[in-house]
């Protein structure tokens, strides 16, 4: 299982030169892992930046993987997982989701560049 970070998933949907670091994974449905919380960031992105339409066509195309919601559980281990690597909330939602799904997190930001089961592409 693979779940790609909201960066990963901006690259993809702004179709940049970094998007081809991604795409295997996020094409790859049958593999993708995505958090609410990732559905969350993007959406807001694409919103602010092009508009509601293209964000929701966005979200559209990450429902294809396995939406993970924050559930009591994940929570709880994000809150441990944050202090223990001392990261912020949303990044401590997504390692805490991944671990649930035993997936690999690609991802270009440098918080999870020391995370144990992440597969870091340095910008």
């Amino acid at each position: 299982m693979i779940l790609v970070d909201s960066c990963g998933w901006m690259e993809y949907f702004c179709g940049t030169m970094r998007a081809s670091f991604y795409s295997a994974a996020i094409e790859d449905s049958e593999k993708l892992v995505v958090p609410t919380i990732c559905v969350y960031e993007v959406f807001k992105k694409i919103m602010k930046d092009v508009g509601e339409q293209e964000a929701l066509t966005a979200v559209a195309t990450m429902r294809h993987g396995e939406c993970v919601p924050l559930t009591e559980s994940i929570a709880i281990s994000a809150a441990i997982i944050g202090m223990q690597y001392k990261i912020p909330l949303a990044d401590s939602i997504i390692v805490a989701s991944a671990r649930r799904f035993e997936a690999k997190i690609w991802t270009q930001d440098s918080h999870f560049e020391k995370i144990p089961g992440v597969k870091f592409f340095p910008k």
